[in-house]
């Protein structure tokens, strides 16, 4: 499940909320919320946006601050 707000998304996922930042994680700050909404998870841990080409894995969410290199947003 997934919720959008005007700071970023809320990922719940395995009983936790995972908080990404437009700042941190400007890939879905202007995507449509079908777009958003469609999360897949290939293995435990690590998520994948398909159409926005967008690949995370919990880590890189709960602690963006250890991962400076960092795609531009298009």
């Amino acid at each position: 499940m997934t919720n959008i707000s005007s700071h970023g998304v809320w990922l719940l996922a395995h009983d936790r909320e995972l908080f990404m930042s437009y700042e941190e994680f400007p890939w879905f700050k202007d995507q449509p919320v079908r777009a958003i909404l469609r999360v897949e998870e290939p293995s435990p841990g690590h998520f994948y946006w398909p159409d926005i080409d967008v690949d995370l894995t919990e880590e890189i969410i709960e602690h963006p601050e250890r991962f400076p290199n960092k795609a531009k947003s298009t």
